[in-house]
């Protein structure tokens, strides 16, 4: 969110999933769209049959990937040296939109400077994917009448993730791909109502609608509504709640929702961090791996048991309905909040969610002025809608970026955290499966998902698999500098020199070897590059040679 609010002022999905269908070209970068993303997934399906161009940038061979025009099977880490070295193409070959960079863009000449040296010939070195393809794939982007990008963890779960997603947004904007339909640069969030998250104000630094903590006049405007003084500093993001906790600074905790013991990196840090808290709170549906050590566990309520909105990718504020009432002693999360409120001093009385909703709408009126529970009731409404006539916004930036003129910005590209060695020379990455979701709380519980997939399993190359005596199906041990665990050894296409886990696994938990290194912006973790070893379960440490994955940025 942090690089493209940067870049055009607004950190949101700019198009609609409807248009994809009708894009003539589809630039994936690190997004699996059939697995994390299955009903998007569906519309790019849709989009393959109509005849549209695929460029795939992934270090796994992808179901797009096999399907697509030009398959850029690059290293972990390396998405920024790719994307500069296809402007460098675009810009060389004269294929940049001069009209709308002349008209809607600023800082152009700084990013054709920076450019100017990062040949093709330069990033094949560093990412590994012949220059060649890097020149076809530019060239395919550029020309395309309708070019969308689509990015997800992959791209954000680096130390440098920010800086990349500013690098994509440069490149849309390099290219004019953006303002209009089946174009822009859409981010897929990882969860469903991860939008409506970040609209709420879940972050330290931020209120309802984006607006600082530290703009004086926003912090009025909610201190008036609240009748409270509020703090004028921000908070702190998850990371650092746990560096704090572990050097006791950090004295309570409450968790809704989340289980940071299975979704934060290097497990140990977590745990240790958790074990000296003096209070922790758990909200949550069912037990899980963090409410083990919680002193207080409040039963909540689950999607089918309250009312509310989810907003999704594409900025869409949709009803949730109640269907039935919460089992037991459970309640939905608004009405746990309120009754902790009132407990500590604070009278906060709601009779429905949509009084909630309808003091957002008014102190957050530039997006959501115009959407109340009455108009979203049959068909959800997408943001910006400032008004009740107004509506909504099927993509972003028609005439003019939200910040004005779109920033190009040319950051370094920095290399992963943690490099690899002789010790531990592959490349770790981690994410989700079609048939799990994310910590495994709900769906693990699943007799059908578990069925279909029950445990733990490691994605490696023939080449590393040939040269470490692992046929497929193989028991083995996955050894970082953190920690180790077992899984089941899949051979399969994926980049030499890496290796993928999924994250769900509670009794094979990949972030047991993740490392703690975050973005230093957004602090997102990088979960997608560690140094690792796989050995074969049962036996000593391979003296074979390993396909050594480099991490550095030349």
């Amino acid at each position: 969110m942090a690089g493209l609010a940067a870049s055009f002022g607004s950190g949101s999905m700019t198009n609609s999933i409807g248009e994809i269908p009708y894009a003539d070209v589809l630039f994936l970068l690190g997004a699996n769209p059939t697995d994390a993303h299955p009903i998007i997934g569906l519309h790019m399906r849709a989009a393959l049959r109509r005849g549209a161009k695929f460029i795939v940038a992934d270090p796994r061979k992808i179901w797009f990937a096999e399907r697509a025009d030009y398959f850029l099977q690059l290293r972990p880490g390396t998405d920024c040296m790719l994307l500069n070295a296809m402007m460098n193409v675009i810009i060389s070959e004269g294929l940049e939109n001069k009209e709308f960079i002349n008209a809607r863009t600023e800082n152009y000449e700084v990013l054709k400077e920076y450019c100017k040296d990062i040949t093709p010939e330069r990033a094949e070195k560093i990412i590994g994917v012949p220059a060649e393809h890097i020149r076809k794939a530019a060239r395919l982007y550029a020309t395309a009448d309708k070019a969308a990008i689509f990015y997800t963890l992959g791209i954000t779960e680096h130390v440098c993730g920010t800086e990349t997603v500013r690098t994509i947004a440069n490149l849309a904007m390099l290219t004019g791909h953006i303002g209009k339909p089946s174009s822009g640069v859409n981010p897929l969030r990882g969860q469903n109502n991860v939008q409506g998250a970040s609209d709420m104000g879940t972050m330290p630094d931020r209120f309802h609608g984006y607006q600082f903590v530290d703009d004086q006049a926003a912090r009025e405007r909610f201190e008036k509504a609240w009748g409270v003084k509020l703090p004028t500093t921000k908070g702190l993001m998850s990371p650092e709640m746990f560096d704090a906790a572990n050097n006791g600074r950090l004295k309570a905790m409450m968790v809704m929702g989340e289980d940071p013991v299975m979704s934060q990196p290097n497990q140990e840090h977590i745990i240790n961090g958790l074990k000296r808290l003096e209070f922790i709170v758990a909200i949550d549906i069912f037990m899980n791996e963090t409410s083990k050590y919680a002193h207080v566990i409040l039963p909540a309520a689950s999607c089918a048991e309250k009312d509310g909105t989810f907003t999704n990718s594409e900025r869409r504020v949709q009803r949730v309905r109640k269907a039935v009432e919460p089992i037991g002693t459970s309640r939905a999360d608004w009405q746990i909040l309120c009754e902790l409120a009132t407990r500590m001093g604070y009278q906060m009385k709601y009779n429905h969610p949509s009084e909630v909703w309808d003091e957002l709408a008014v102190l957050a009126s530039k997006f959501f002025g115009g959407i109340n529970y009455e108009r979203i009731d049959r068909v959800g409404i997408q943001w910006p809608c400032p008004d009740k006539n107004h509506p909504g916004t099927q993509y972003l930036h028609k005439d003019t970026f939200s910040r004005g003129r779109g920033l190009f910005y040319s950051p370094p590209c920095r290399p992963p955290a943690e490099k690899t060695d002789s010790e531990f020379p592959l490349i770790l990455s981690t994410g989700r499966t079609l048939y799990q979701y994310n910590a495994g709380t709900m769906s693990r519980r699943s007799s059908g998902c578990s069925q279909i997939e029950s445990e733990c399993f490691v994605e490696i190359s023939p080449f590393d698999a040939e040269m470490n005596g692992i046929k497929d199906g193989d028991m083995v041990r996955v050894i970082s500098r953190r920690g180790e665990v077992q899984a089941r050894a899949k051979v399969v296409g994926i980049k030499e020199g890496v290796i993928w886990m999924p994250m769900h696994f509670a009794e094979a938990a990949a972030n047991r070897l993740t490392v703690s290194a975050y973005d230093n912006i957004t602090m997102t973790p990088e979960y997608k590059v560690c140094a690792a070893k796989v050995e074969k379960d049962g036996e000593k440490k391979s003296k074979k040679k390993t396909a050594t994955a480099t991490t550095g940025i030349a």
